[in-house]
């Protein structure tokens, strides 16, 4: 950069960002928005205030894993290119329709991890199929940091179904989804009290096979417990950017480059305005010399 300027500290966050894209995040429970179009545009005005410096890649998570569309990259070089991938996500990209959050929260941690940079993950939480009635299992590995964004309303609401052309047919019933909680592992110290309860062939009982599964809230207890135990901040994307700063500076490393603003324009603009006083006082002096000779 030529010519005078100001230089001051200025921080970075870089962040991989991976969005869940199963299909209770097509729920329309955001002042009328799916949860995946509100992340899509809330992630992006994000993006939009970060300083140049900074880079944000980009992942989607559906079943147990979060895919990698591109690693973390300057975001004013490539913001078009960043953008353009955020507003292509779609529930039609998933390959399984299982919701394993935690286990998709674990393996994003690691991708995070490899990358050196603080993950932010968006979900609304709801696992399919449910959990299990023992406890979802320790992280054991090591946390970059970062936020776990959670999107959804607090009122259950229905989750949109669709065809295999992807038009939508209706809504998801209770005769559609598995309940919770989830019929593998240790069943529950009461399950020999439970109707149709037998050691062999029913070890869980009959009692957990209605539900409400088919609609969806935001899960945010169960988000904020997965975030604690993981090293991560946890907040609504409906909070807004700024409060998604404050998280993530406290939950996440930053780094401090230095930058220098330039004082071109502010010295160009000082000096249009006083080519424009001098202009104005001597068009008025002009005009005066004019009147008196009249």
């Amino acid at each position: 950069m030529t010519g005078p300027g100001l230089q001051r500290p200025q921080t970075l966050t870089d962040a991989l960002l991976v969005v869940d894209i199963t299909r209770s995040m097509n729920t329309r429970d955001m002042a009328g928005m799916s949860r995946l179009d509100f992340a899509r545009r809330a992630l992006t005005d994000w993006i939009a205030t970060r300083p140049c410096g900074s880079r944000i890649g980009l992942a989607f998570f559906t079943e147990r894993r979060s895919l990698t569309l591109f690693e973390p990259v300057e975001i004013c070089a490539d913001f078009a290119s960043v953008k353009g991938a955020l507003e292509s996500l779609d529930w039609r990209m998933a390959w399984e329709g299982d919701s394993m959050i935690q286990k998709g929260l674990d393996h994003a941690l690691r991708r995070a991890e490899g990358f050196g940079v603080p993950l932010i993950f968006i979900t609304d939480g709801q696992e399919a199929p449910p959990l299990p009635y023992s406890d979802p299992a320790r992280f054991a590995g090591n946390s970059p940091g970062g936020v776990i964004l959670g999107v959804g309303g607090d009122q259950p609401a229905p989750i949109p179904k669709f065809d295999d052309l992807g038009l939508e047919t209706g809504f998801y019933e209770a005769g559609d989804v598995q309940h919770a909680p989830a019929r593998f592992g240790e069943p529950p110290p009461d399950a020999s009290e439970r109707p149709g309860w037998h050691p062999r062939n029913n070890p869980y009982g009959e009692a957990d096979l209605e539900g409400s599964e088919h609609l969806s809230a935001l899960r945010a207890d169960y988000l904020s417990s997965l975030a604690a135990d993981r090293g991560l901040g946890f907040l609504r994307l409906s909070e807004g950017p700024a409060a998604l700063d404050r998280v993530l500076a406290s939950h996440a490393t930053g780094k401090t480059v230095t930058v220098t603003r330039s004082l071109s324009p502010i010295l160009a603009t000082a000096a249009l305005v006083l080519l424009l006083t001098l202009w104005a006082t001597g068009s008025r002096r002009i005009t005066l010399v004019r009147k008196e000779t009249t």
